[in-house]
């Protein structure tokens, strides 16, 4: 896109990522006096009204999705030249990926970002949707105003409603987080297809590596010594590749990761990464 100082009532400021689809620029609502993150459909698919649809899509699942566990979007406009564009809250303290530049997660700091990225995701099953493609990049963090973290699900471009889960033919996810059934066009998905994803990006936050193809995944205690055998056998359900064997919903995979994160060691001090916003699809 050609550089533009203002969309509507927002003045950008940098841009924060560029993704296959559009990008994401850090912008100030000169009304409300606050940041915001604005999102622009890139111009050379500006022709192509089923990508303008699937990116407008997005923005009426986060709002489908009315939760404060999910990205928010405060508004939707279009550019001059036709472009749509649309305005969501912005995530100060970057994602679960900028963690993970440093390493591993504590034990108990892992399980609980794991959990909350499931409550996200409980909140979206709620509302009737699958996300698709939840991964570090996906999870924002925005600093509440005790100093913690809210752990917010983003970029819904892949996601579909529950409803049309059993339609759906062509494959979609990331390498490392997608289920089998995802890369099964025509076979059908369900909520447990986010569990899988939940899986993945729990078992990442513990030992720093994606797991393996589904069927093949390490065990976490080969790679971290200090996970336990619950915590082991909670993973590896979520990761199991017969989805009849996960837990049946995100829900309750997070109600098990709050037990085994409030019985693992006393919880560390969060460690803040740098201030970055993930890029969009």
């Amino acid at each position: 896109m050609h550089f533009v100082e203002q969309i509507g009532r927002y003045r950008l400021e940098r841009r924060l990522g560029t993704g296959a689809f559009g990008t994401v620029w850090l912008a100030h609502d000169d009304v409300l006096e606050a940041p915001v993150a604005v999102k622009v459909l890139a111009d050379n698919w500006a022709h192509r009204l089923d990508i303008v649809d699937r990116f407008l899509s997005e923005a009426r699942l986060l709002r489908r999705a009315d939760s404060n566990r999910v990205v928010q979007v405060y508004d939707i406009g279009e550019l001059p030249d036709g472009r749509p564009y649309f305005v969501m809250e912005y995530a100060d303290a970057g994602t679960l990926a900028d963690l993970l530049t440093s390493g591993p997660l504590p034990v108990s700091e892992a399980l609980r970002l794991t959990a909350l990225a499931a409550r996200g995701a409980a909140a979206l099953h709620k509302a009737g949707i699958v996300h698709r493609d939840i991964k570090p990049t996906n999870v924002l963090l925005r600093t509440a105003p005790d100093g913690s973290y809210r752990v917010l699900l983003a970029d819904l471009g892949l996601a579909k409603s529950l409803a049309q889960g059993s339609g759906l033919t062509l494959a979609a996810g990331s390498a490392g987080y997608q289920p089998p059934e995802q890369a099964q066009p025509g076979y059908g998905i369900d909520e447990r297809a986010d569990v899988y994803s939940l899986g993945a990006v729990g078992y990442e936050l513990l030992t720093g590596t994606v797991p393996g193809a589904p069927g093949q995944v390490v065990r976490p205690d080969r790679l971290r010594p200090d996970v336990s055998p619950e915590l082991q056998r909670a993973l590896l359900r979520a990761l199991e590749p017969d989805r009849e064997k996960r837990w049946p919903t995100a829900r309750e995979f997070a109600e098990e990761l709050e037990r085994l994160a409030a019985e693992a060691a006393p919880a560390r001090r969060q460690r803040r990464p740098h201030s970055r916003h993930r890029g969009s699809r």
